[in-house]
């Protein structure tokens, strides 16, 4: 599997072999930041903001167009299997955000979208289950700042962690820079990577372990 950043909470992953490309919360230049060009198979939209909603932007492989997941349920789609969860975008419990967890070459990834409750709920945790790789906000504002996002960090205890959703270099969106979130989980000094290369086998026994990519 590989995976890539394009800034904000969009990342493109590739499967084994890469014959198969899920695109999650693709965005518009409003954002400030250059939307993501390219192709998918699936695109996931964990809410109807223009910042994660931009699937006119992507093409479908070979011709076809994209499968769009926008909603909460559970979903088999050319070998992936993806669960869509219901949340809140805010603390209020005003608006919905659907939180996406997959299963690609035998790795589970959990894609939070723009999460903003306190804490997870536990029919949420139960629906999550085990996790190797977590995409979780950590900019605030308009989601879970570095502070609630070491407590989410806590409940799922995943194996690898990717922030997303702070401050970039460009961006019209008020949000907190990645520091404070390394800084809450004791950390400093992390050099981002270009992309994140990884199989199954790679995960075992491995201690939980924050990744910092670069857009």
């Amino acid at each position: 599997m590989i995976i890539n950043w394009y800034g904000h909470s969009c990342f493109k992953i590739t499967n084994q072999g890469g014959h198969l490309i899920v695109l999650t919360d693709p965005f518009d230049k409003k954002t400030g930041l250059n939307p993501p060009r390219c192709s998918a198979d699936i695109v996931t939209v964990s809410h109807q903001h223009y910042d994660h909603n931009n699937v006119k932007a992507i093409t479908g492989m070979e011709g076809s167009q994209p499968f769009i997941i926008d909603s909460a349920g559970e979903y088999e789609i050319k070998g992936v299997s993806i669960v869509g969860c219901r949340s809140f975008h805010d603390q209020e419990k005003k608006e919905q955000n659907i939180i996406y967890v997959m299963e690609i070459d035998k790795i589970r990834i959990c894609h939070l979208g723009d999460f903003g409750q306190d804490k997870l709920e536990d029919k949420q945790i139960e629906k999550i289950g085990n996790i190797d790789i977590l995409m979780i906000p950590v900019g605030g504002n308009c989601t879970i700042e570095a502070k609630r996002a070491v407590k989410i960090v806590n409940q799922i205890e995943p194996r690898i962690i990717i922030p997303m959703h702070y401050n970039l270099p460009g961006i019209k969106i008020k949000l907190d820079d990645v520091k404070d979130f390394l800084k809450e989980m004791g950390l400093n000094g992390i050099e981002a990577v270009d992309k994140l290369t990884i199989k199954k086998k790679d995960l075992i026994g491995k201690e939980m372990e924050v990744i910092l990519m670069k857009p």
